[in-house]
């Protein structure tokens, strides 16, 4: 299995080739040239939707970020709009700290915003958990749906980065990642030091409501030593054969290691192999610096992520940018160009 970079300049030859270093025209950015991490996209009717982690450089009281796009190239950021309204009670509201929020669309035409916030309830701070909210239409404001959240399991550092997944028979399922480097001992991203914290992606179904929780979790994907301190940022994709495509990001995402890579499975809920080599790190695509934390959409075409201008950026303001992913049955390949 192997992810294939198509270079336009290569008029439309495939490369098969790993090595093959992405051109910066293979991707479209920065798209949003204000603090954007985590982003996640969704398109409704004509527009694309897309949101992000609360900023701590720009417009900090606003939780989520929210920019519209009609091509998918242009962006238009609404930096004085908070789609998240309400947060339930296990929220530190003094110190919220709303990260990666992804929304999508019930089968009522209702939407839902899964979000990872501070928890008051262990870790002073420290530990963040997953919840839900909704709204009547993508924009939002989004209001709580429980005073519970889907996923909080602050003994091993809570949980953080849910997105959505609906399978091509209905099942919804929502993915996290246990947030372990929370407790580590140090270090990069806190878990560097050994012995190293385990950082699970968790696969759990719901029902058609979008948060209540259908049987156990699974355990799909955890760090190795290649992926430096952690993994995170999990998205789901799913092509014909099937086969499901696990997008996740690995090492720190305050430095330039920061990196996107996949894994493939012919099953949902287990057996993912990580591929050979990341799909996304500094320098391919060209000029952009720790690219990571891509969000796909359930087209498996459109992927947005976030990453750092210049070298010199590397630890501050995470820009958005997007490029188009194809899908090649035969090989099973996916190609990243536009």
């Amino acid at each position: 299995m192997r992810f294939t970079f198509v270079a336009s300049v290569l008029a439309g030859l495939t490369v098969t080739s790993l090595a093959i270093p992405l051109l910066k025209r293979d991707v479209i950015g920065p798209v949003i040239e204000h603090d954007f991490p985590d982003p996640s996209i969704i398109k409704v009717g004509n527009t694309w939707h897309a949101f992000g982690t609360q900023s701590i450089y720009d417009n900090t009281t606003i939780k989520t970020k929210y920019a519209t796009s009609t091509d998918f190239s242009h962006w238009t950021l609404q930096d004085d709009y908070d789609a998240l309204r309400t947060l339930p009670a296990w929220v530190d509201a003094s110190n919220p700290k709303i990260w990666a929020p992804d929304v999508f669309e019930l089968d009522d035409g209702s939407f839902m915003m899964y979000f990872s916030a501070t928890t008051n309830t262990a870790g002073d701070g420290r530990f963040h958990c997953v919840g839900a909210a909704k709204a009547d239409n993508v924009k939002g404001p989004y209001d709580s749906v429980s005073d519970s959240p889907l996923a909080c399991p602050t003994d091993e550092g809570g949980a953080i980065d849910a997105s959505a997944f609906r399978d091509a028979n209905g099942t919804r399922y929502v993915l996290y990642k246990i947030d372990g480097n929370a407790i580590g001992f140090g270090g990069e991203c806190n878990n560097a030091v050994e012995p190293q914290r385990d950082t699970w992606i968790v696969l759990q179904q719901v029902a058609a409501d979008g948060h209540t929780l259908v049987g156990p979790a699974h355990r799909i994907l955890n760090r190795d030593d290649i992926d430096g301190p952690l993994i995170e940022g999990p998205a789901l994709v799913r092509y014909p054969g099937p086969k499901y495509v696990l997008h996740f990001s690995s090492q720190c995402y305050t430095s330039e290691h920061y990196s996107s890579s996949y894994a493939v499975s012919d099953t949902i809920d287990g057996g993912y192999q990580k591929a050979k080599f990341p799909l996304l790190v500094t320098g391919t695509p060209a000029g952009v610096w720790g690219p990571g934390h891509a969000d796909v959409d359930w087209d498996g075409q459109h992927m947005a992520f976030h990453g750092y201008a210049s070298k010199e950026s590397v630890g501050g303001r995470r820009y958005m940018y997007v490029a188009r992913l194809s899908w090649d049955g035969e090989s099973e390949t996916v190609g990243l160009g536009v």
